[in-house]
C-alpha cells in the first residue's frame, strides 16, 4: 500500500489481534502501518483472513478511497484467501453514499469471480441503491433480473419497489397494484410500505390520497412513524393547508412521537408561506429547547419569511444564530437579506452584508449569480441616491475587481452624482471605464460630464467632449 513499514511484532501475532488493533485505529494513516506491518510477517507465518482485509477495506471505503478498497480485493484473490458478503457489500454501500450507483452494480457484477454467491440481502441491497440514486430504469432490469435469478419477493424487496414506482405520476398506479397485490404473496405491507406511498403521494401534490392511506395504516394496526408524519406535513404545508399540518403536529405530541428536524423545518415553511414567520420563531425556540439542531433548510426556510415579511431584524437574527452555531450561509441566503434591505431602501446595511459575503469568502453559484450582479448594481445606484457617494465608489471599484458586470444605470448613478459634486476626476474615470466595456453613454451623461466641465471654467476639456461626440455622431451617420 506504499506506506512504510514501522512496526515490529512478536511471534504471538494472529489475525483476531490485528482485526482488535485495526477496529481500534481511528487514523486511517496509522491502520495501513498496521495493516503493512503485519504483512511484512508474511515470512513468519501470519497471514491475513477475511476478517483483518474485511475492516481494512471498510476503512478505505469510509474514506472514500475506493481503488486501494479494490486493489485489496483483487489482493485477497491473489492470496487466495475468502471473500464475504459483507466486504461486497461495504463497496457497494459506499459507492451508493457517494451518488456512484453504476459503479456499486458493477462491484456486485465482480461478486461471481470471486466465489462469491450474492443473497437476497446483496440483490436487495443494490437494487435499494439504484432506486436512491433515481436511477429508475436500470433499477428496474435489476429488478428482473433479480427475479430470473431466482430471488423472491419479499416485504423488503417489494417495498424498493413500490419506492421505484412511486416517484413519478406515471408509475404510481403500478405502486398501488403491487400494494394491493402484497397480501396475496404472502407479504403484508408494514409501516414502511405505507410511509413510502404516502411520502411518493405528498410530492406528486396528492395530498388527499396521502391522508385517507395514513388513516387506513391505522386501521390496518400499522403505526405511522416519525417520518410517515413529517412526509405528511409536508405535503400539507406544501399544499397550503397548515392547520392540518398543525393538527398532525399536535397528533404526534399526544402519541409520544418525536418530531425531527424536517417536521419542524417543513412546519416552518408552511407557516412562513401564510405569514406567519413570527410563529414559525417559536417553532425554532421550540426544537431547540427539545435539542434538535436547526439545519440549513431550516435557517434557510425562516429566513426567507422573515425577509418576505419585510421582518429584516429578525432575519438579521436567525442569520447571527446561524453563523454562532458553525453553519455557513450561502450566497442565496446572503441575497435575501441584502435584498430585505433594499426594499426598505437600507442601503448601507445591504452594502455591509455584501462586504461581509466577500470577507467570507461566500461566492455565487451560477443559479445565483444573476441575483448577486442585480443586487450589487442596486446597492451602489441606492448609496448614490441616499448621497453615500464614497461608499457606492468603493462598492463599484469591487464589482470591477470581481468580474461583477455594471449596468448602464448604476454608471449613469455614479458619473451624475460625481458631477453634481464636482468631482469631476472620479466621474471622468467612471465615463472612462464605461466606454471601455462598451456601455454607451447618453445624452443625459455627456450633458451631465460636459456641464461640470463648464462649471469649473475649465473650457478645453469641455470642448474636447463636444468634439468627441459629434464625432461619434458623425461616424454613426455615415
Amino acid at each position: 500500500m506504499g506506506v512504510k513499514t514501522l512496526l515490529k511484532w512478536s511471534k504471538q501475532i494472529t489475525p483476531s489481534k490485528v482485526e482488535q488493533l485495526l477496529r481500534a485505529e481511528r487514523d486511517l494513516r496509522k491502520a495501513k502501518i498496521i495493516f503493512d506491518s503485519t504483512s511484512a510477517e508474511y515470512s513468519n507465518g501470519f497471514r491475513h483472513d477475511h476478517t483483518t482485509f474485511g475492516v481494512m477495506i471498510s476503512k478505505l471505503v469510509s474514506a472514500n478511497e475506493f481503488r486501494p478498497a479494490e486493489e485489496m480485493l483483487n489482493r485477497m484473490k491473489e492470496e487466495k484467501c475468502r471473500v464475504t458478503e459483507e466486504i461486497f457489500l461495504s463497496i457497494c454501500r459506499g459507492y451508493g453514499r457517494v451518488h456512484l450507483p453504476l459503479d456499486a452494480i458493477r462491484v456486485f457484477h465482480k461478486m461471481n469471480d470471486f466465489g462469491c454467491k450474492p443473497t437476497d440481502k446483496t440483490y436487495i441491497s443494490v437494487f435499494a441503491i439504484l432506486v436512491e440514486e433515481n436511477q429508475l430504469k436500470v433499477a428496474m432490469s435489476f429488478y428482473k433480473y433479480m427475479k430470473e435469478m431466482g430471488v423472491r419477493p419479499s416485504v423488503v424487496s417489494l417495498n424498493v419497489l413500490i419506492k421505484a414506482l412511486s416517484k413519478n405520476s406515471g408509475t404510481i398506479g403500478a405502486a398501488f397494484e403491487i400494494f394491493r397485490e402484497m397480501p396475496k404473496r404472502g407479504c403484508d405491507p408494514d409501516s414502511y410500505t405505507y410511509g413510502t406511498l404516502i411520502n411518493g403521494l405528498c410530492k406528486l401534490g396528492k395530498t388527499f390520497e396521502a391522508k385517507e392511506l395514513f388513516k387506513e395504516m391505522e386501521t390496518k394496526g400499522c403505526s405511522p412513524s416519525v417520518v410517515t408524519y413529517s412526509c405528511l406535513i409536508h405535503g400539507l404545508c406544501q399544499a397550503g393547508n397548515v392547520d392540518e399540518a398543525m393538527g398532525l403536529f399536535d397528533e404526534m405530541k399526544r402519541k409520544a412521537i418525536e418530531p425531527n428536524v424536517f417536521t419542524y423545518s417543513s412546519l416552518m415553511g408552511g407557516l412562513c408561506k401564510d405569514g406567519g414567520s413570527l410563529e414559525a420563531i417559536e417553532l425554532l425556540e421550540m426544537m431547540v429547547r427539545k435539542r434538535h439542531k436547526p439545519n440549513m433548510i431550516t435557517y434557510s426556510t425562516l429566513i426567507n419569511g422573515l425577509c418576505k415579511e419585510g421582518k429584516l431584524a429578525e432575519a438579521v437574527e436567525t442569520l447571527d444564530r446561524m453563523k454562532l452555531q458553525g453553519l455557513k450561509p450561502d450566497a442565496g441566503l446572503y441575497g435575501k437579506v441584502i435584498n430585505g434591505f433594499c426594499d426598505i431602501r437600507k442601503f448601507q446595511e445591504a452594502a455591509t452584508y455584501l462586504d461581509e459575503m466577500i470577507l467570507g469568502q461566500i461566492s455565487p453559484n451560477r443559479v445565483t449569480w444573476s441575483l448577486h450582479v442585480k443586487l450589487n448594481n442596486t446597492v451602489v445606484q441606492g448609496l448614490c441616491t441616499n448621497g453615500n457617494l464614497n461608499r457606492a465608489f468603493q462598492l463599484y471599484l469591487g464589482m470591477r475587481t470581481r468580474g461583477i458586470s455594471i449596468d448602464a444605470g448604476t454608471f449613469d448613478s455614479l458619473v451624475k452624482c460625481f458631477c453634481k459634486r464636482g468631482d469631476l476626476h472620479k466621474s471622468v474615470r467612471i465615463f472612462d471605464e464605461m466606454v471601455l466595456d462598451g456601455c454607451v453613454p447618453d445624452h443625459g451623461m455627456w450633458t451631465a460630464v460636459v456641464g461640470g466641465f463648464w462649471d469649473r471654467r475649465k473650457v478645453r476639456e469641455a470642448f474636447e467632449l463636444i468634439v468627441v461626440e459629434l464625432m461619434n455622431e458623425f461616424v454613426e451617420h455615415e
